[in-house]
């Protein structure tokens, strides 16, 4: 293993190791009692943002089934250089959260006129922030209460700024400017940058598909009764999840973008081929080049997380995970390069899983050729005819066609995935949180006649 990958693969174990997570808790717990703090939990709340929006909702219900208090802070919206894709960051996000939110609680508001949700534009976000600052400083029931009310009048642009009445010696927007400069710097001080986010104790979960895993860490932390295991935050959605229990019909395709330097990807790979096997649906696989190898950027901070987060979901669902060899640059190229020997032997998704296999849990060698050919082996396929076949050199084409037809679905982010049927606008979704947001949308397509 040449000298790069194993220092970069040493230090994503690290990462992902149990040491360093009992250790960021251990300071963090340690900052707290320093500051002479009971258990906390923080919440950073940004008004424009539909995921804050939708976690909102469930704090209350969340609070009831822990004994730790919430603290809320009022953030702006992230930095261009940890939005991945800063020119279709905020669009996507409005499409993802408006495809989530009704299975979470209520759908994201919509103006008047208009078929789906939109921004609200810079007044009316001032306007909201300014509204909800005074509530930081009440109730959790109560900033809820207003974070919600605040939240539908703005995404319904109808939130409007009021006289800029003096409170104290500073305005109600200076103080709501101050207030989010507060939040902004706690947030970064504390490692993150992203909102509808939570932290306790050295560690962070975002969004509601988070709040599970903060609480089995509260309930093993003796902070909360064994008894609220059970908090499921799409109990308090309107619509039911469908699961696939018979094939879908033939007319529907399922495009599947994975990356074989994604660890996202790596902890989703078995469950979408156990999906594509159940559903019966037609797959095609679309491989695409890493991200950093795009020329996607991922501040140090950003990449920690998705360490750590991806670490975590992989033990709570018991997928072998952590025993790094890096896949990037050159390995990676190698790789791609077997792929449509693999595909013509009808083993590209097994190809797929034995790479990111050895690459994110059995630790193979996958910067030498005889690694390589321990993950071909592994796929069950033949060396000589994967390695020799004619397309091996055509593979860049290949993955450049895939990387623009996920850009031009308004993705840039893997495992992503694109639903297409006669009748019906293409369904996209990204990350291994929305696969079973695919199996939804299978079903119902296949239960709901195909023109």
């Amino acid at each position: 293993m040449r000298l790069t990958t194993r220092l970069r693969s040493n230090a994503m174990r690290l990462l992902a190791s149990d040491f360093i997570l009992q250790r960021r808790r251990s300071r963090g717990r340690k900052r707290r009692v320093a500051q002479g703090q009971a258990p906390t939990i923080y919440y950073f709340h940004q008004v424009d943002d539909p995921y804050s929006f939708i976690i909102a909702q469930q704090l209350m219900s969340f609070s009831e089934a822990s004994s730790v208090p919430i603290k809320p802070f009022l953030v702006s919206d992230p930095t261009d250089s940890f939005k991945g894709d800063a020119a279709r960051f905020d669009a996507w996000a409005m499409e993802d959260a408006n495809n989530i939110a009704p299975f979470l609680g209520e759908p994201l508001p919509i103006a008047n006129g208009a078929n789906t949700p939109s921004l609200p534009d810079e007044s009316q976000r001032l306007a909201a922030q300014a509204a909800l600052a005074p509530a930081l400083n009440r109730s959790l029931a109560e900033f809820t209460l207003q974070a919600l009310h605040i939240g539908r009048a703005l995404w319904r642009h109808e939130m409007h700024a009021t006289p800029d009445k003096i409170a104290g010696t500073i305005t109600r927007t200076e103080r709501a400017k101050k207030a989010v400069t507060e939040g902004n710097s706690m947030r970064s001080s504390l490692g993150h940058y992203q909102s509808g986010t939570l932290y306790f104790d050295g560690e962070w979960y975002w969004g509601a598909d988070r709040l599970p895993r903060l609480l089995e860490r509260l309930i093993e932390e003796d902070h909360c009764p064994t008894m609220a295991a059970d908090f499921n935050p799409y109990q308090h959605g309107s619509i039911k999840p469908l699961t696939v229990d018979t094939p879908v019909v033939d007319a529907i395709t399922l495009e599947y973008f994975p990356s074989l330097r994604s660890p996202y990807s790596a902890i989703a790979h078995a469950a979408v081929e156990a999906l594509i096997k159940r559903s019966g649906v037609n797959l095609r696989l679309r491989p695409v080049m890493p991200m950093l190898m795009r020329g996607v950027t991922a501040p140090r901070p950003k990449q920690q997380y998705i360490i750590s987060d991806c670490t975590r979901e992989a033990r709570a669902k018991g997928i072998p995970f952590g025993n790094f060899v890096d896949p990037f640059g050159e390995p990676v190229r190698r790789e791609f390069a077997l792929f449509p020997g693999a595909l013509a032997q009808g083993k590209g998704m097994a190809f797929i899983g034995a790479y990111l296999s050895g690459a994110f849990s059995e630790g193979i060698d996958i910067d030498s050729k005889r690694g390589l050919q321990q993950v071909v082996t592994n796929a069950e396929l033949e060396w000589q005819a994967t390695a020799n076949h004619h397309d091996s050199i055509a593979w860049s084409d290949l993955l450049e066609d895939n990387v623009n037809a996920m850009l031009q679905a308004g993705l840039w982010g893997v495992p992503s995935f694109r639903i297409s049927s006669p009748g019906e606008p293409d369904f996209c979704c990204w990350g291994q949180d929305r696969i079973w947001r695919v199996e939804h949308e299978l079903a119902r397509r296949s239960q709901a006649p195909l023109t």
